[in-house]
């Protein structure tokens, strides 16, 4: 038998990627998950009274711990996209996460406070021992560090496995199925997280309520390891960020050339060599200038190569940035709902004042956010399963809503669900002080806490539809190169929005405790106005929809450069194929 005739009979060796790594991603994302959302829940508590934090301070703890932990996935974008790849990204950040975690457990190991019989008899007289805080604060860093490298990365890189990178109705439906069932599992995780780990934190103790997340990451990061040699893994592209660069330089220093008029064809602009000529959008024209093509015979090389890349670029090139930069305003959009999402914890300290039990057992007062996490969950899987087919017949959508519908809608119900949160805690409050509470802040109100399950029913669902429509926005519109750099945005408008709701409880709890008033956000919840600051962010989201609304009208078309990046690389896929 030939040699050839062998090799024919050989079986094809198994291309990487596909159905058989999800099990792989999604095991790590839920063990990765439980470990991290474990610990979020009860962290106003272990502030308040290991710590003996006031709740305002805890809640700015909390605020900028959150802020770090959405900063710092931008920064793993980069380095994932233009470094290191995704692969190892994901893996350094839940080494670095795990590391955090048994920090974090070392704090409630170890005592606060110096033993003295001042102490002993009143908390308040305590002096706290000077290694605490810092290895408190070094913790929540190092999850934030860790986060920073597995959010922006694990959706992107699960996504990779699936993607064929081209806009067909076939693709964008199943890239919506695993961004939806993506996040069904994620929910799921999380309301194991807030149901069995906050348990655990409240009857077992702190520490070994700290344990089990430590075990949890241990084998998230296993999973992940073990999926290695079967993963489809992108190579970093360092040429990313610097085109995107070329291109704003090229049009800043062309910005006194003459633009051609729309109706000029592809051979005035520049393309690559062997590629379908185009022409460039009208989206942003100004940038058109980067890619003009004023005297070829001086300007471009032998192979149709820019001769100065720094002054002419290709277009495609040129709609790349246009796509990061049209992207901005709607990002910008997501920053309020980055305030509402980071002010959970106020919730939990209303429960702690409610009636908690249902049947024999006391609920924790952070497993309330239980309910909201249900809701998308099952959100998620009704409108994939039931809704999406009949929605796009009738919208012509693949997706059946479009993203900027959907995540129009979420920010409308973020709106609802504040107004919804300011009538509950107005109830609430006349309630405690009807009872003689007002001064006794931590007394159970006669008053159920299922009462605040509609806010945060109609919180998850402002989620499903607002957050995950960014995450599936930002994916399908930046650039294939760039897509964990697009995924992270939504973590950076959490992280703004972090950062802004810190500024609004710092500037609110000043602005109202002036005059020896008590404060809106006063650590005794019957003396205080919780219902105003829910009025005041109800307010904020009235303002941002106004806002999305243009945002969304000045977009235009959705998928149009992907669309474009597909074809170019079909093309070059092609050309490759006939040269061999």
């Amino acid at each position: 038998m030939e040699v050839s005739t062998i090799e024919e009979a050989l079986p094809e060796p198994r291309k990487k990627g596909g159905l058989r790594t999800i099990p792989f991603i999604i095991s790590n994302e839920i063990f990765e998950k439980v470990a991290s959302f474990g610990l979020h829940p009860n962290m106003i508590l272990y502030l308040t009274k290991r710590y003996h934090m006031t709740a305002a301070d805890g809640a700015m703890v909390i605020y900028l711990w959150s802020a770090m932990s959405n900063f710092l996935p931008i920064s793993g974008a980069v380095l994932a996209d233009v470094y290191l790849g995704r692969f190892r990204v994901i893996a350094l950040g839940s080494i670095v996460s795990l590391s955090g975690m048994c920090m974090l457990l070392l704090t409630a190991i170890l005592p606060v406070y110096k033993k003295t019989s001042e102490c002993a008899a009143d908390p308040r007289d305590c002096t706290r021992l000077p290694s605490q805080l810092p290895l408190l604060f070094t913790s929540l860093m190092l999850m934030s560090v860790g986060a920073g490298g597995i959010r922006p990365c694990t959706l992107a890189f699960g996504a990779d496995q699936l993607d064929k990178k081209d806009n067909s109705v076939k693709n964008v439906r199943i890239l919506q199925t695993f961004f939806n069932w993506y996040y069904t599992v994620l929910g799921l995780s999380v309301v194991f997280a807030v149901l069995v780990i906050v348990y655990i934190q409240d009857h077992k103790g702190w520490v070994i309520g700290y344990s089990v997340p430590v075990g949890l990451m241990l084998i998230a990061l296993t999973l992940f390891l073990l999926g290695s040699p079967f993963y489809l893994k992108a190579d970093a592209d360092r040429s990313v960020l610097v085109s995107i660069v070329q291109v704003l330089v090229a049009s800043y220093k062309n910005r006194g050339e003459m633009l051609p008029p729309e109706t000029a064809d592809a051979s005035g602009f520049h393309n690559k060599a062997g590629s379908r000529p185009r022409v460039p959008t009208t989206m942003l024209r100004s940038m058109n200038r980067a890619c003009v093509l004023r005297n070829p015979s001086k300007e471009l090389n032998a192979d149709g190569s820019a001769c100065d890349p720094w002054r002419l670029c290709t277009v495609q090139q040129v709609e790349d940035a246009k796509a990061v930069i049209r992207v901005l305003p709607i990002w910008s959009t997501g920053i309020i709902p980055g305030v509402i999402v980071g002010q959970q914890m106020f919730p939990v300290l209303q429960a702690s004042t409610m009636e908690r039990r249902m049947g024999g057992v006391n609920v924790p007062p952070a497993s309330f956010g239980v309910f909201a996490i249900l809701t998308l969950t099952v959100w998620v899987a009704f409108y994939d399963r039931v809704l999406v087919r009949p929605l796009s017949r009738l919208t012509g959508q693949a997706r059946g809503l479009s993203l900027r519908q959907r995540m129009g809608a979420g920010i409308a119900l973020f709106v609802v669900a504040m107004v919804v949160a300011a009538r509950i805690e107005g109830l609430r409050r006349a309630a405690a002080i009807a009872e003689g509470l007002q001064d006794t802040g931590h007394a159970v109100v006669r008053m159920s806490a299922m009462r605040l399950v509609p806010q945060h029913c109609l919180t998850g669902l402002a989620e499903a539809l607002n957050l995950i429509g960014q995450l599936e926005f930002y994916y399908s519109e930046f650039p294939k190169t760039m897509s964990s750099i697009g995924v992270s945005l939504l973590a950076l408008a959490m992280g703004v929005g972090a950062v802004l709701g810190t500024a609004i409880v710092g500037i609110v709890n000043r602005a109202t405790a002036r005059d020896g008033r008590d404060s809106w956000l006063s650590s005794n919840l019957n003396r205080g106005h919780y219902d105003y600051y829910y009025l005041l962010l109800a307010a904020l989201s009235v303002a941002n929809l106004m806002y999305f609304i243009w945002c969304g009208w000045a977009y235009g078309d959705e998928g149009q450069n992907r669309v474009m990046a597909a074809e170019l690389e079909d093309e070059e896929e092609t050309k490759q194929e006939q040269q061999k």
